[in-house]
């Protein structure tokens, strides 16, 4: 992978504003306007080189393990993480940790239809009504299915289908709603919201439990944008829990990532907006630290950096993303992936001390298969390099 010096071309690149002719098929060409900076100003850090700080969670030679989430128990010390034994689809591995991501079990016993998961498999607590916790299990393409847990992961449900309808990336983030109940969100481009569609424009959906996760009810559109290709959402609450933000990966790679706002519990949502190149990448994971700032992995698509393709994360603050202008605090190289794109689909918890653990795949080998790792680090460490 190409690598070029951070100064050279944030001085030439960042900050620019490029306009770029875009044939959406129609016969018209549209001239689209990207209001962000295609690179970004604020400080980088680079942990990739500090192996002390990297556990691996799960690798086989020879064979690609992709995609993984994780789940922190009450307790504060146990996890869960599960992913595919491929690129997306390939049959579930699970793994559990005791001692809060040091070190892992060896690959547990799951039902036998987890093998015919299709898609990337991510996992969630929830809570009923009656006050049952459940960890529940999505996976994804037509039909999404779901496997569910009563006893912290002890015994799992096989997957079945949660609905008449599919999607990418299932469920990419869950946020519980001041009612109680949860709301979910996947894109899908028309091959499998109905079974054997045709790929077209990207949708984002949302889909609503209030029975704790045990039955959904139908998709409906929360984003889309004409030219732009928006999907894999993740979400996050305001400070004061008033507003969801939603950030959005572009597929088309024609524009920044993109961000929509919601004021009344997902019910409406706002016109996407482009972010900041800082803010620009694939599959977002969002925490607020103990201090109030938010630490958001992703994987490095910003049109203009010298970690495009790597594992990264942003430290900013959420007024940092309502106002367009602002770029954030820094970023972070999380680890160096040694192919162009394929890596950090990433998973995160923050422990009591104030330790993040994120967790992601990527080709950390040049040759190799891509393999499960996990990166431990804490708001202080960083900004003491910052």
């Amino acid at each position: 992978m190409k690598r070029f010096d951070f100064l050279q071309l944030t001085t030439l690149l960042a900050g620019s504003t490029v306009l770029s002719s875009l044939n959406i098929g129609s016969g018209n060409t549209l001239l689209t306007g990207y209001d962000q900076p295609r690179g970004y100003n604020i400080p980088l850090i680079d942990l990739a080189d500090e192996t002390d700080r990297q556990i691996v969670v799960d690798r086989e030679k020879g064979q690609y393990l992709g995609h993984p989430t994780t789940v922190l128990l009450d307790d504060q010390k146990t996890m869960y993480t599960v992913y595919p034994k491929g690129h997306g689809g390939g049959q579930i591995v699970m793994k559990k940790s005791t001692n809060a991501g040091l070190t892992w079990s060896d690959r547990l016993p799951v039902p036998d239809n987890w093998s015919t998961s299709r898609e990337v498999p991510t996992i969630y607590p929830v809570v009923g009504p009656d006050g049952t916790k459940r960890l529940i299990m999505f996976s994804g393409l037509y039909p999404i299915r779901m496997g569910f847990s009563e006893d912290n992961g002890q015994t799992w449900s096989s997957l079945e289908p949660i609905g008449d309808f599919g999607g990418i990336v299932a469920m990419s983030d869950l946020l519980r709603l001041k009612d109680g109940s949860y709301m979910a969100f996947f894109h899908d481009d028309g091959r499998f919201i109905d079974d054997g569609g045709e790929a077209g424009q990207f949708y984002v959906y949302k889909t609503r439990s209030t029975d704790g996760g045990l039955s959904w009810t139908d998709p409906v559109v929360v984003a889309t944008h004409r030219e732009a290709d928006l999907c894999e959402p993740g979400v996050l609450r305001s400070p004061d829990g008033s507003q969801i933000a939603m950030l959005l990966r572009e597929n088309s790679r024609q524009f920044n990532s993109f961000v929509t706002f919601s004021d009344d519990e997902g019910t409406t949502w706002s016109e996407p907006v482009e972010l900041p190149g800082a803010l620009t990448g694939d599959r977002h994971q969002a925490i607020y630290t103990h201090d109030g700032r938010l630490f958001i992995s992703f994987r490095d698509t910003t049109h203009i950096s010298p970690t495009k393709g790597d594992w990264v994360a942003w430290v900013g603050t959420y007024d940092d993303i309502l106002n367009p202008q602002r770029e954030g605090q820094y970023r972070v190289r999380l680890m160096d992936n040694k192919h162009e794109w394929d890596c950090a689909y990433p998973a995160m918890e923050l422990l009591p001390d104030g330790t993040i653990v994120t967790t992601t795949y990527g080709h950390w080998i040049e040759g190799e298969e891509p393999y499960i790792v996990s990166v431990r680090l804490t708001m202080d460490e960083l900004d003491q390099r910052a």
